[in-house]
């Protein structure tokens, strides 16, 4: 989900651009591998304190005392108010600090998007060590374009888009690397959107205000996608 989908419900051109770059690369050591590669490994699995999606499913479960929807919904208020406040830390300063931030927000916004969509998936019973699984959690990050990618990708979709991919043996691994690689490419994409989005509250302080507004509707998106995507 790229920060124009705040303001308009479908970007096929951009979805189907990005399809075709992902397939026009082997998938070794570019950078849109290696920030899928970083998504699933940090946000999915976690990495030294920062806890991964089964732990953060985990630790609300039991903080609600066993009831899933409870621990969802517990899981999703982590994310929006993580959300809110690396928004607003990276936007405070203004436009000389923004070109330098931004960058690294959206990396953290996103693993905290993908621990959230992920610790979901955990909790509704899904294996997200299942490459489908990741590749569902992955495609629940750009919300409205997930379908367009699926259908592009030569997948069949219906009302939920990550759904498909992950209830879908037959899809080989190969189609699987292309989908992510489409999912990475609109993520890197969204840098740029981000910084054109914000260019009207570059003062300190507002900007940062702005900034966490912005982060917090975004991953509200990114919640109810999935929650649609993992149902119970």
């Amino acid at each position: 989900m790229g920060w124009f989908d705040l303001f308009s419900s479908s970007d096929r051109h951009v979805t189907l651009s990005a399809l075709q770059e992902a397939e026009a690369h082997d998938g070794t050591d570019d950078a849109v591998t290696k920030l899928i590669k970083r998504l699933t490994s940090v946000g999915i699995d976690g990495v030294g304190p920062y806890p991964g999606a089964a732990t953060v499913a985990a630790s609300a479960l039991e903080k609600e005392k066993g009831d899933v929807d409870a621990a969802v919904r517990r899981v999703q208020r982590w994310a929006g108010r993580g959300a809110a406040a690396g928004g607003f830390v990276t936007s405070l300063g203004g436009f000389l600090t923004m070109i330098v931030a931004i960058p690294v927000n959206v990396f953290s916004f996103y693993v905290q998007a993908t621990r959230m969509a992920a610790a979901v998936a955990v909790l509704r019973g899904y294996d997200v060590n299942d490459e489908r699984i990741r590749t569902a959690i992955l495609l629940t990050l750009v919300g409205s374009n997930a379908a367009d990618i699926l259908t592009n990708a030569g997948v069949a979709t219906g009302s939920n888009a990550a759904l498909q991919i992950a209830s879908r043996g037959g899809v080989p691994r190969p189609a699987l690397m292309v989908i992510q690689k489409a999912v990475g490419f609109r993520i890197l994409r969204s840098v740029g959107e981000r910084i054109f989005t914000r260019l009207g509250k570059l003062i300190p302080l507002a900007g940062g205000a702005f900034g966490a507004v912005i982060d917090y509707a975004m991953m509200r998106r990114i919640s109810a996608q999935a929650r649609i995507e993992f149902p119970g």
